[in-house]
């Protein structure tokens, strides 16, 4: 193997770890807001935490639809 295919297998590496860490950073920044608005529900309707579980059960499929669309449409997120 000589140099130049190490080198494009590192920066495809590296890609790809890019890639795949900011999919699931932008996973997290969706549900941690999510969350924050569950938050917000239950100081405010008194739901005695079951705004924060429904905000975290709705941000995932909102988070992962986000990620499809985005992917589908070939941008990179």
């Amino acid at each position: 193997m000589n140099d130049n295919n190490k080198n494009a297998g590192f920066k495809n590496l590296w890609q790809a770890f890019s890639l795949l860490s900011g999919v699931g950073i932008y996973i997290a920044v969706i549900i941690l807001i999510c969350l924050y608005i569950g938050g917000l529900a239950d100081d405010y309707f008194q739901f005695n935490g079951k705004g924060k579980l429904g905000g975290i059960i709705l941000g995932f499929p909102i988070a992962f639809y986000s990620i499809y669309r985005q992917l589908k449409k070939g941008n990179t997120i």
